[in-house]
């Protein structure tokens, strides 16, 4: 049942991915320049890279959250996945290549699944583990640190 709704997710990403990246011609980037549309099929299939420019894998996947927006993208690395938190990778769309921020080593130590297997993505446990790998605190909890940071 989990496969079916990732399966059907996907479809659904395909789609909002081109409304939640994509403002068409829409508003003006920092310097004033129109922003260019990104399309679903530019960041499927991507090179990925991590520090120091190794290769580890392609984008096979975005994982979207009930409101739309793309939280994950999902590597996919020698029949293994990994997933990889929206917030961590940087893109170069023209070129198709993602970069993750990440040292080899550590890239490493983060666990992988199969297609047959996915993760429950958002569970607190595994949201807040995958992210930490990464450096980054999952959004929900990064907007509660920022509330209770302003609390005399």
């Amino acid at each position: 049942m989990l496969r079916n709704a990732v399966r059907i997710g996907s479809a659904f990403a395909m789609l909002s991915l081109i409304v939640v990246l994509v403002p068409a011609q829409g508003p003006k980037g920092k310097e004033g320049q129109a922003s260019q549309a990104v399309r679903a099929k530019s960041v499927l299939g991507a090179k990925v890279s991590i520090q120091g420019d190794t290769a580890v894998g392609t984008v096979d996947d975005i994982v979207l959250t009930d409101e739309g927006v793309v939280d994950y993208l999902i590597v996919s690395e020698g029949g293994k996945l990994v997933t990889v938190p929206w917030d961590a990778v940087k893109f170069q769309y023209d070129k198709r290549i993602v970069t993750i921020n990440i040292a080899q080593d550590q890239f490493r130590q983060i666990p992988t699944y199969t297609a047959e297997q996915y993760p429950s993505f958002y569970t607190p446990t595994y949201r807040t583990q995958i992210y930490k790998y990464y450096g980054l605190t999952p959004g929900q909890e990064r907007r509660l640190e920022r509330r209770l940071e302003r609390k005399p």
